[in-house]
């Protein structure tokens, strides 16, 4: 009877892993790879005054792989790199910060980053949504209009990257 129990287990879990290896995606296309950030614009759509949020000089990198998984990770110019920070510093350096991760979708020109974690927990399981186009080595994505997890402000912005070699 045991070994019964084993082998219907074994059955099982061959079957299993075989579904997992069926659902697996794979992703094709000019953005696969890493990118390292130029600029970050945003512009506030009610005043219609543009701003860089992370200075005119923001470091930062997007990556998309072909197993349809992507990362980010922005920072502000200038962050100052504390000791042991304190809460101001903390703050500080939380705001000078976007970061997350997750699987990414393409339809037309529009990518959708689903994310899985985030440097703001509210954006966790949410679906990010962006505008974008491939140029050469450069990558341009547009946020939609929306609510900016900084300013709290209604905002679009546009982020130029450049594929890294």
């Amino acid at each position: 009877m045991k070994y019964s129990a084993v082998i219907a287990c074994s059955v099982l879990c061959a079957a299993c892993m075989q579904a997992i290896g069926q659902e697996r995606q794979s992703c094709t296309g000019p953005q696969l790879g890493t990118w390292a950030l130029q600029s970050n614009t945003t512009e506030d759509l009610t005043t219609g005054e543009k701003a860089e949020l992370f200075g005119a000089h923001p470091t930062g990198f997007i990556s998309y792989g072909p197993d349809c998984r992507m990362s980010v990770i922005l920072i502000k110019e200038g962050r100052k790199a504390p000791t042991v920070p304190t809460d101001a510093e903390r703050v500080e350096l939380y705001n000078g910060l976007v970061a997350y991760a997750g699987t990414y979708s393409i339809e037309g020109d529009k990518v959708s980053h689903h994310i899985d974690a985030s440097w703001n927990q509210s954006w966790t399981g949410t679906t990010q949504m962006r505008q974008f186009r491939v140029e050469g080595k450069t990558l341009y994505l547009k946020t939609l209009p929306g609510k900016n997890a900084l300013t709290g402000k209604m905002s679009s912005s546009v982020l130029i990257l450049v594929k890294v070699e």
